[in-house]
């Protein structure tokens, strides 16, 4: 695992505050389960408001879980006052989306002055153990100085 410089020692109280104020993650009933430099965890319980048509945990939802995982990790290593923003992110479907509920990983591979290159993973989580059902690889920009941009 890679050695992080953290940069705001308030890191922590930072993610969970930026995270209270996300309301798509609220809508998901997202939850924030674990923040430590370069490593973030979001779960969401099953439901069915949030399936495909086969019943499974649409793919808008598992990408945009694991994009915010990402964004949150990036976010712990940036300074005071920085914002996040995904730049880009490429997602796997690796398998359907089934399970009781659902946990994604953001991890920060490699973190620069403006871009971060993360990635991430969407674990479903079943009677019979976890399994990765979706892998996402990003890169997420820091954003200073700008209005209504910051976390």
């Amino acid at each position: 695992m890679p050695q992080h410089t953290v940069r705001d020692p308030d890191f922590e109280q930072r993610v969970r505050a930026s995270f209270e104020r996300q309301q798509f993650m609220a809508t998901l009933g997202a939850t924030l389960e674990h923040v430590t430099p370069g490593e973030v965890f979001i779960a969401v319980p099953f439901s069915a408001a949030l399936t495909q048509q086969h019943g499974f945990l649409h793919a808008g939802v598992v990408a945009s879980v694991i994009d915010s995982a990402c964004g949150y990790a990036a976010l712990t290593l940036m300074e005071p006052g920085a914002g996040v923003m995904s730049v880009e992110f490429k997602v796997n479907l690796l398998q359907p989306a089934a399970g009781n509920r659902f946990v994604a990983v953001g991890r920060v591979l490699r973190s620069g002055r403006n871009i971060t290159a993360c990635q991430g993973e969407l674990r479903a989580v079943r009677e019979d153990g976890e399994v990765v059902v979706a892998v996402l690889q990003g890169t997420m920009m820091t954003v200073r100085n700008r209005d209504g941009i910051a976390d």
